[in-house]
């Protein structure tokens, strides 16, 4: 009986923890959710707000200059951009990454836009990392973090995989 108490003590401690870490980590919003709008200050200075894009496809992407799995990413972020930028949808008038920075170093973050080459121009960066107020809005806890959102400003994918997010735009291509 002792035995089996030492191997189960263990796993409920574990269970308790990863369950905790999931329920922190999970994204605030999910699919069929409206994504709220938010404003701020493009890297070139011009006021932007998401409610701008409206009739677009936008990708969210919460990054850090210094998250490695973000920075790993943003090739292929620059790829979908390029294949899908000026591009006719059935019920779009085009898509939009919209690269949200969290970042206390907006040095490093102008540095990281440069040198992986983050060629769209929608760039914000509120210097106030996890603090922010877009980061708390849209409760961002770990970069990277993506919301997918359609023309009416409706999320329709949480945390996709680059190809994943792929194939939806390329599903919803005008014929």
């Amino acid at each position: 009986m002792k035995k089996w108490v030492g191997y189960v003590v263990p796993l409920l401690i574990l269970g308790v923890f990863l369950g905790g870490r999931y329920f922190y980590f999970k994204p605030k919003y999910i699919n069929g959710e409206q994504a709220p709008d938010f404003s701020g200050q493009l890297l070139n200075g011009a006021d932007f707000s998401l409610s701008d894009l409206k009739g677009h496809y936008v990708l969210l992407d919460f990054w850090g200059s210094w998250c490695g799995p973000c920075r790993k990413e943003n090739p292929a972020l620059v790829a979908l951009y390029r294949d899908f930028q000026g591009s006719s949808f059935q019920d779009a008038d085009g898509f939009e990454i919209v690269s949200i920075g969290i970042e206390q170093n907006e040095d490093a973050w102008k540095a990281a836009i440069q040198r992986d080459g983050l060629i769209w121009p929608y760039h914000i960066s509120e210097n106030q990392r996890f603090k922010s107020p877009t980061a708390l809005k849209y409760g961002v806890r770990e970069v990277p973090t993506k919301y997918l959102l359609n023309p009416r400003g409706q999320i329709i994918g949480v945390n996709l995989p680059v190809a994943e997010i792929r194939r939806m735009l390329q599903g919803r291509l005008a014929s």
